[in-house]
């Protein structure tokens, strides 16, 4: 995990002292690029212990379609999000209403061309995606988005993990995700983890073997008060990486549960506390 320390790094040595929705405060650069190989192992960060059940929890949530944060804590183990949802728990339209249940609006007309009606259909992108790697792979198309613009302003966050595309080669898929805002120190661990567990588990359903990911950053930031940490993690030294095992009869991105996860030799250094920013 080289490249997630020598991003902590750069952020410490050019960010820039910004404010920030929440009040903290941040160090902040904008625009920055890492890559893991997946054949490499499992990009977990070693220098602090990562919940890997809870990323795992969070993603299924996401790919259950569900957008209510209790659901999220109760089912799937992930409680985090309820520091942002109302009082039933409900977030909005955000990643997984998003992923699987993108709304498109159809008008209707009478046979004369005067407009009938309108009604509205959804788009469920995992679905769609997975088909078309499996039919047009050499597409450029291969995109998820979250960042649906007229509904931003009925989500309770806006999404920062905002739109990803698939590409595949010599048979291996590989994904580039946009991220707009980066928490490095408490978010970012998670995301790299999260889509590197979505590559395998499309990768599996599609027929195909896991290439890279790439973690394209905008705001990519550390809060004021997460610097100590940060330099106390940059101390220690990355240990190898963990390797992920799934059920391999799984061919239904749908039919995924915790139990068909396997993480193998994962050994991190003590995990170190940080407040999350709200």
């Amino acid at each position: 995990m080289k490249q997630y320390h020598d991003l902590m790094q750069h952020v410490l040595n050019n960010g820039i002292k910004k404010e920030d929705r929440t009040g903290t405060g941040t160090l902040s650069t904008f625009g920055y690029q890492i890559r893991f190989d997946l054949q490499l192992g499992f990009p977990l960060v070693t220098t602090k212990h990562v919940n890997y059940e809870k990323v795992l929890g969070e993603l299924l949530w996401m790919l259950s379609g569900s957008s209510n944060a209790n659901v999220c804590a109760e089912e799937y183990g992930f409680k985090t999000w309820k520091l942002w949802a109302d009082d039933n728990g409900e977030l909005g339209p955000v990643y997984g209403k998003q992923w699987r249940k993108w709304p498109q609006v159809k008008k209707h007309y009478e046979p004369n061309g005067a407009f009938s009606h309108a009604s509205t259909d959804y788009i469920d992108q995992i679905k769609d995606i997975i088909q078309q790697i499996k039919t047009n792979p050499d597409s450029r198309r291969l995109i998820v988005s979250a960042w649906n613009v007229g509904e931003i302003d009925q989500m309770a966050l806006p999404p920062c993990h905002m739109m990803f595309q698939f590409y595949v080669a010599n048979g291996k898929l590989s994904c580039q995700l946009y991220q707009r805002s980066a928490d490095l120190f408490l978010g970012v661990p998670y995301n790299i983890a999260s889509y590197a567990t979505l590559i395998h588990m499309i990768a599996q359903v599609t027929g195909l073997e896991v290439g890279e990911f790439v973690h394209t950053l905008g705001d990519a930031h550390i809060y004021l008060n997460h610097i100590d940490q940060v330099k106390e993690q940059l101390t220690r030294e990355p240990r190898d990486l963990p390797e992920l095992g799934l059920e391999p009869d799984i061919k239904d991105i749908d039919e995924f549960d915790f139990d068909d996860f396997t993480l193998l030799g994962y050994n991190p250094h003590p995990a170190i506390k940080a407040k999350v920013s709200v």
